[in-house]
């Protein structure tokens, strides 16, 4: 019987061969977002410099502690950030241009993670992936309301700097709509949570 340390180390050939985009794999993608996260987690709970290109939001700065009392522990968030993408190769189309894309990549990414025997709450943050970059207004309630919120908006934060070199710098028009809205959404979710 294949054990899950098995089924994990062919996931990640899977995603070390599969490009996020040129000249990066899915499992490198994951692994710049999983350091991104524990620079900023350091940052926040210790002060230590970051080390990248960061523009903090202002709900962030003003809200440290109550994020960091909320956040899932660590270990589940380093496995989620490390495997979000896990289901990439699996989705995985090349358009006539040759641009890749990878439709339905989250609820993918969860099913794969499942399937090898991953732990459940690292799934479910898996399948919750994309959220915090797409929620709108309406959805705002019900995002904060979830065990996983925090986690996912710091994750979130974390992915678009660890991306933030292919869309030209935290200067570029790329970044800075991506940041727009994780700006808003974490305002909201703070006042939905108490924190404002």
């Amino acid at each position: 019987m294949t054990t899950f340390n098995e089924k994990l180390e062919t996931l990640l050939v899977q995603m070390r061969a599969c490009e996020q985009t040129q000249g990066m794999s899915v499992l490198d993608h994951g692994v710049l977002v999983h350091d991104r996260y524990f620079e900023l987690l350091r940052h926040l709970r210790d002060g230590a410099p970051l080390e990248g290109e960061w523009k903090l939001p202002e709900w962030l700065i003003e809200h440290r502690q109550f994020v960091l009392g909320r956040l899932l522990p660590d270990d589940v968030a380093a496995a989620y950030a490390i495997h979000h993408d896990c289901g990439k190769p699996s989705v995985l189309t090349i358009d006539e241009d040759g641009r890749r894309h990878f439709p339905g990549h989250a609820a993918a990414s969860e099913r794969v993670w499942r399937e090898i025997g991953g732990d459940p709450e690292v799934a479910t943050l898996i399948g919750m992936d994309m959220d915090a970059h797409v929620i709108k207004d309406a959805d705002v309630a019900g995002f904060a309301a979830r065990p996983q919120a925090c986690t996912l908006l710091l994750v979130a934060l974390s992915e678009i700097h660890a991306n933030a070199g292919m869309f030209g710098g935290i200067e570029s028009t790329s970044f800075k709509m991506k940041w727009k809205q994780l700006d808003r959404r974490g305002k909201a979710v703070m006042k939905a949570l108490g924190a404002a």
